[in-house]
């Protein structure tokens, strides 16, 4: 676990910066009790995560892909942003400008605590992008009806999450690859570090001469690299950085 001078190290570093960019993943939004929908979590009838996050699973049978994610959406919506989350908005709020939260979570959690200047590279499951005319929109109907279609042009809505096999968006890339150049500190969250591109940007900020921290309750294939890697609990700890 994090040792007090491991804390105080943190805090120092973090009062200093100048220019803030903060990656979070399953960790942070597992303190809320989001399950990870994936490994032992992610068994949904006798389907895996990996089975339905697909777009040939929603070419061969949108329902059943659509009945996955109303469950998820479903469960999500019964849980709270927690005080890793809060910390982080008062973290924005302090930087004003200069700080940029990347998160590789669809939950939502960090937009409902509050953050704005965001990057959500992986998805938002309550956003709906139409498979006719391209339109992405918010959309919070629980249960949602199945199947779901385009109030513009009446084609299918397919949930806005990059699913296995499908690339991240480029602008979504080329922002998070602006925050990561500009930042003199990298704030790593609950992540397993091994799912590219996110896995690499701890690289790309080192290499702008970052320094960069990682909380995460195990060790990941990015703690030889990072300068500080503190172990507990996002919500026990980031709290802490303040």
């Amino acid at each position: 676990m994090a040792t007090d001078d491991q804390i105080i190290l943190a805090r120092t570093h973090l009062a200093s910066a100048r220019n803030v960019t903060v990656l979070t993943g399953a960790g942070i939004s597992a303190d809320s009790g989001v399950p990870t929908f994936r490994g032992a979590d992610g068994l949904w009838r006798t389907y895996r995560a990996e089975d339905l996050a697909t777009p040939e699973a929603f070419a061969r049978d949108p329902r059943l892909v659509w009945e996955w994610y109303n469950w998820r959406r479903e469960l999500i919506t019964t849980k709270s942003p927690n005080p890793a989350h809060d910390t982080l908005v008062e973290l924005e709020q302090r930087w004003t400008d200069r700080m940029w939260l990347i998160t590789q979570n669809v939950d939502g959690l960090h937009r409902t605590a509050g953050s704005q200047r965001l990057s959500e590279i992986h998805g938002n499951i309550w956003k709906v992008r139409c498979t006719g005319c391209g339109v992405i929109s918010e959309n919070r109907e629980i249960p949602l009806p199945i199947l779901p279609t385009c109030r513009l042009c009446h084609a299918l809505l397919r949930p806005h999450i990059v699913w296995f096999g499908e690339s991240l968006w480029e602008e979504d890339l080329r922002r998070c690859d602006e925050a990561l150049r500009a930042c003199d500190l990298f704030l790593v969250i609950g992540t397993s570090g091994v799912v590219y591109p996110a896995a690499g940007f701890a690289s790309v900020a080192k290499e702008v001469g970052a320094l960069v921290i990682e909380i995460n309750l195990e060790s990941t294939p990015q703690s030889n690299l990072v300068d500080l890697s503190l172990r507990g609990r996002a919500k026990d700890l980031v709290p802490l950085l303040l």
